[in-house]
């Protein structure tokens, strides 16, 4: 084999980045009990009132600062928040009002910016009992897929490949939630969606490695594995590069061609990154790390 990179010897140089890049989002989620949230929850999760307008005009924070006040001053209350949707669009969230509220805040809009009512895109009122349900859900769906994932690799390859691999799955997750938090994308249902579509696409990339080096192992018994492994990573290397790139490619088409799902194909470009890099310079290390632990204990 050519000299080419130690990928699998320099793994706490890669673990090291990952624990910086992961904390953040796990420091997100050990916050929340205590009550301190720094994700940007839509009404799906936190509850209450969302409406979006177009202006017909630029967004700009003039504007924005307008809408503020005239919500304001036909609800009595202040929104929690006035965000661009697009260039055009204008988001606007607030604790949960009744309906005459809401359609005295449409009619001040309106009024105000010689709007009619083909411009309210949106107008939604969620209580905050099934915002948290829907979080329940979000739990549950992530850990049921986890642990399903997991008792897969193990059944297919062996236990430390499989723990190997639930470790590179949450990795993902915990990136994808720091660049929630460090970009304040807003989290609603689509969250759901594209955090499960990560978890898929990770550990499909995981078992191509492992693939490979069960096969290098068969041929391979008295070499170290952490030399087969490293072999193994580079063989597949192109191969989960290219798959990388022609998905970056189409989802990063949506991005750009459909705004309405830009909150979900954001995340979902980082997840792609997060599971190529995870499934190329952890996964196979971290197998040989968990082969090395339990066989010291069973020793």
């Amino acid at each position: 084999m050519k000299k080419t990179f130690p990928v699998v010897k320099n793994f706490k140089i890669f673990g090291i980045i990952s624990i910086l890049l992961c904390s953040i989002g796990l420091f997100s989620i050990l916050a929340l009990p205590f009550g301190l949230n720094l994700f940007n929850l839509s009404i799906d999760f936190a509850g209450g009132t969302q409406m979006e307008f177009n202006m017909n005009t630029p967004v700009t924070t003039e504007i924005k600062d307008q809408v503020k006040s005239v919500f304001s001053d036909a609800t009595g209350v202040t929104p929690s928040s006035v965000i661009n949707a697009s260039d055009t669009h204008v988001i606007v969230r607030m604790s949960s009002i009744d309906s005459e509220k809401r359609q005295a805040a449409i009619s001040a809009m309106e009024k105000k910016f010689n709007l009619t009512e083909n411009d309210l895109y949106q107008n939604e009122d969620v209580s905050a009992s099934v915002g948290q349900d829907m979080q329940r859900t979000a739990f549950l769906s992530a850990i049921v897929a986890v642990i399903l994932m997991m008792l897969y690799i193990s059944f297919r390859f062996e236990f430390t490949s499989g723990l190997a691999a639930v470790v590179c799955l949450l990795h993902d997750l915990l990136i994808m939630l720091t660049c929630y938090v460090v970009f304040q994308i807003s989290m609603d249902s689509k969250f759901i969606a594209a955090a499960l579509t990560i978890l898929g696409y990770s550990i499909n990339a995981s078992i191509i490695v492992f693939d490979r080096v069960r096969e290098n192992l068969r041929t391979s018994r008295k070499e170290p594995f952490e030399d087969v492994a490293e072999r193994s990573v580079w063989q597949t290397m192109g191969r989960t590069i290219n798959t990388t790139l022609t998905t970056l490619f189409t989802v990063g088409m949506l991005c750009i061609l459909v705004p309405s799902l830009r909150n979900f194909a954001v995340p979902l470009i980082i997840g792609i990154i997060s599971g190529a890099y995870s499934s190329i310079l952890l996964s196979s290390a971290l197998w040989g790390k968990f082969r090395k632990i339990f066989r010291k204990k069973h020793a």
